[in-house]
């Protein structure tokens, strides 16, 4: 009897934990043909399988990263994955300005199109500082996207319509922008979700900015993915966020669903400004929608990579 009660315990855990990880698909077909796509951080995770899945629809992609060697053997990968010759990489590191401007001014020599930014790279909750001393969560997660994609968008624009797909997370929730401490540093959680909130203001300001020009914005919480972002820490937390991650989380095919669908649907292409979740629209917080706050971290954004 306590062998029958062990196996229907046993099921009914499985059957919960893939209830808890059920998400949808994106199954909107369109083709991507003549398209180019820009992925930051593509070599791994869920930008790699954001990249497989837009390169099997045709377009050109192009993954950019810190780790050349890295980035090639990923194109290696996604290439074999898509069926498609047309991956590239570019290096990019995004916890140093300079090299943002670098490669925007060597991206827009080399290609005449971009039709799809997805700002995929991130840092997780991590004390450090970026060669800039910006707090490494705020200054790669927010500031070097914000420095790249404003650097791009004049081509964006000239391609309209183009879309730019921001990565966030629903941990913004947990923590609110203090505008005299945009730099942040102290206890690593709170960082991160710092940082992802401002990924959340930087794609409603941008969808503001760009309202009538051909640019449509949108911010994508993946879900929690079972990808590599443990490397950053200690091996006992390693392996204990391993069992968790394979429990609860997602796999990296699955959190880019939602991220593809912002890419390629017209659906999403109606909600300019958006927040994503599990490929619909979802909810934020009411101090997520301030339009206000939106506005005064796009300024202070100009100021500190100095772009006013």
């Amino acid at each position: 009897m306590y062998f029958l009660y062990t196996i229907i315990a046993s099921l009914v855990s499985f059957f919960i934990l893939r209830w808890l990880k059920k998400r949808r698909y994106c199954t909107d077909l369109k083709r991507l043909d003549g398209k180019t796509v820009l992925v930051t951080g593509g070599n791994s995770g869920i930008g790699k399988d954001t990249a497989v899945a837009l390169a099997m629809r045709g377009a050109r992609v192009i993954i950019a990263c810190r780790d050349v060697e890295k980035a090639g053997k990923a194109v290696r990968e996604i290439k074999f994955k898509s069926h498609s010759l047309n991956v590239f990489h570019m290096e990019l590191d995004l916890a140093n300005l300079q090299s943002v401007r670098e490669f925007c001014k060597n991206f827009l020599q080399r290609e005449k199109r971009l039709d799809i930014l997805i700002n995929n790279a991130g840092m997780p909750s991590v004390l450090d500082w970026t060669d800039d001393g910006f707090s490494m969560c705020f200054g790669v997660n927010h500031l070097g996207h914000f420095l790249l994609t404003n650097l791009l968008l004049p081509r964006l624009k000239e391609c309209a319509p183009s879309r730019v797909v921001t990565l966030t997370c629903s941990n913004y929730k947990y923590q609110k922008l203090d505008f005299q401490d945009l730099n942040y540093n102290l206890l690593p959680f709170f960082t991160y979700c710092r940082s992802k909130l401002a990924n959340i203001y930087f794609s409603q300001e941008l969808a503001r900015i760009t309202e009538g020009k051909g640019v449509t914005s949108y911010a994508v919480h993946p879900g929690f993915v079972q990808s590599g972002w443990t490397a950053h820490f200690s091996f006992l937390f390693r392996m204990l966020m391993q069992v968790i991650m394979w429990m609860f989380f997602v796999s990296c095919e699955t959190g880019a669903q939602t991220v593809v669908y912002c890419a390629v649907s017209e659906e999403a292409a109606r909600n300019s400004g958006g927040y994503f979740v599990d490929c619909q629209p979802a909810s934020l917080r009411p101090f997520a929608r301030d339009a206000g706050v939106a506005k005064k971290l796009w300024e202070a954004s100009e100021r500190l990579v100095k772009l006013a």
